[in-house]
């Protein structure tokens, strides 16, 4: 992935046509090394091909796929189980904020107004 994410910098960088030695050359900017074999077989594969071009035929493929939608199973299960209980109310006395109130550690008999 990170000769993948090189290649892409500098092709966003304006090189049209990165080569090994490009690619290293990031790399070792960030202090990663350079896995041969690895890059060898990136610029094979992308070898005669625009960035643009794999872009558009990867969104293609992407566009086929079908994902599951996993909130629907739950609440398909949640359903037939009709006699479950129902979600307690809460109190009267709990704050508005609920839980977030306390996020930054103050609660509301704390207070900032230190002017009275």
């Amino acid at each position: 992935m990170r000769h993948v994410a090189a290649y892409l910098l500098l092709v966003l960088g304006g090189n049209a046509a990165p080569t090994a030695d490009d690619v290293k050359g990031v790399l070792a900017a960030a202090d990663i090394e350079a896995d041969q074999a690895q890059l060898d077989r990136l610029l094979a594969s992308l070898e005669g091909k625009s960035v643009d071009e794999i872009i558009e035929a990867g969104k293609a493929k992407l566009a086929k796929m079908t994902v599951a939608a996993g909130p629907a199973a739950g609440a398909g299960a949640a359903a037939a189980a009709g006699d479950a209980p129902a979600a307690a109310e809460p109190s009267s006395s709990s704050s508005a904020g609920g839980a977030a109130a306390d996020l930054f550690g103050g609660s509301d008999s704390d207070s900032d107004d230190s002017s009275s």
